[in-house]
């Protein structure tokens, strides 16, 4: 499909934001910078977004009556939470009255693909980008046949909805299907063999309406508990490697025709082969980076690309590590505001639990001495 041409969105503008994360939060401070505001329709109140939004619609995604007086006071509508039910894309995506067309964007075959593992494996597959192996498990019997094909460690995953270590359920030949599969809920789910890696990377790509494109170099990610820890860059990556990564994302996004961000997760394989493991069109945890390193961030990429407007340059000027503040972690952020070169980024969560994202802090380094 090609995407209809709207008049760009500048200032004094207004940008609708499903979900009400630290993400959404991130893009409305960015949206500001550019003098655009920000309304958001989140089913939590007081959560990180709203804090910053100018306006903030509290519901559930599901009430259809409020999603239209949220998607009638906004000029364009993206999102920071792709689990948004398809009925609710369905209504905002009609005409709006006077015949006005509301630009929703990435889109909705981007958010489809996204939220169904077995259907993004399988684009990864149509594209020829390579993946672990995989099967898409329905039940103990379908389960028992994969790992006996898999033939080693494997991890069972929920088709829809698994994040940051939640829904999965690590396997190996002989262990009980029937056990696994009820523990993981009883639900769809897909079988993906345990690869050997040397890193993990995640490579971001912003696309304008226009379909031009600028990448972020990719991140090195290193992952504790199924959550993320940090990304460096620059990537102990070769320059065809980088290039490689950079090509993948940019394959997939012109395949979706996207309209926004997409990040792409890979492994590193011993033989030096990138497998793709999992996408976002959406930003994304390892580009927080790029707030204190980039000339234009990965927010403001986004703000950019779906209002209309010019993408901005992704140049990194240094390097950069960022750390996940999970927990309790954050509790030492009078340390880390003491430290040189230290930025500091709180999401404003009253609740802090064991596992969740409470901020992060990005930190200048010299990768001469680099320990990794």
């Amino acid at each position: 499909m090609s995407h209809a041409i709207h008049k760009p969105i500048g200032p004094g503008g207004w940008l609708g934001i499903l979900g009400g994360g630290q993400l959404g939060r991130m893009t409305a401070l960015a949206a500001a910078r550019l003098g655009i505001r920000c309304h958001v329709f989140t089913p939590e109140r007081e959560g990180p977004a709203e804090q910053v939004c100018a306006r903030a619609t509290i519901a559930p995604y599901q009430d259809l009556v409020a999603l239209d007086r949220f998607a009638q006071s906004v000029d364009a509508l993206t999102f920071e939470f792709e689990n948004v039910p398809a009925a609710s894309l369905a209504a905002l995506e009609h005409n709006r009255p006077g015949g006005r067309v509301l630009p929703l964007r990435p889109g909705p075959r981007a958010l489809e693909i996204a939220q169904d593992r077995v259907r993004e494996k399988t684009f990864f597959g149509e594209l020829g980008i390579p993946t672990a192996p995989w099967h898409p498990i329905d039940g103990p019997i379908a389960l028992q046949a994969a790992l006996l094909a898999v033939g080693g460690p494997a991890i069972l995953k929920t088709n829809r909805l698994g994040y940051d270590g939640k829904g999965q359920v690590r396997l190996k030949p002989g262990d009980d299907a029937t056990a696994a599969w009820n523990a993981l809920g009883g639900v769809p789910a897909v079988l993906e063999g345990m690869v050997p890696f040397t890193a993990e990377v995640s490579v971001i790509i912003a696309r304008g309406v226009d379909g031009a494109t600028a990448c972020f170099e990719p991140t090195e990610n290193v992952h504790r508990n199924g959550i993320l820890h940090t990304s460096t860059v620059p990537a102990r990556l070769t320059p065809a490697q980088i290039e490689q990564a950079k090509a993948i994302a940019l394959t997939a996004a012109r395949a979706l025709d996207l309209v926004g961000l997409l990040a792409v997760e890979l492994f590193v394989a011993p033989d030096g082969a990138l497998l793709a493991n999992e996408m976002a069109p959406r930003p994304h945890n390892s580009g927080h980076w790029t707030m204190d390193a980039c000339h234009a961030d990965q927010f403001e990429q986004l703000v950019r690309a779906v209002c209309g407007l010019p993408l901005g340059d992704p140049g990194r000027f240094r390097p950069m590590r960022m750390t996940n503040l999970i927990g309790v972690d954050a509790e030492t952020w009078p340390a880390i505001l003491a430290r040189p070169g230290a930025r500091l980024h709180l999401y404003g969560k009253a609740d802090c639990r064991p596992g969740r994202k409470m901020g992060h802090v990005n930190d200048p380094f010299d990768p001469a001495g680099d320990a990794r």
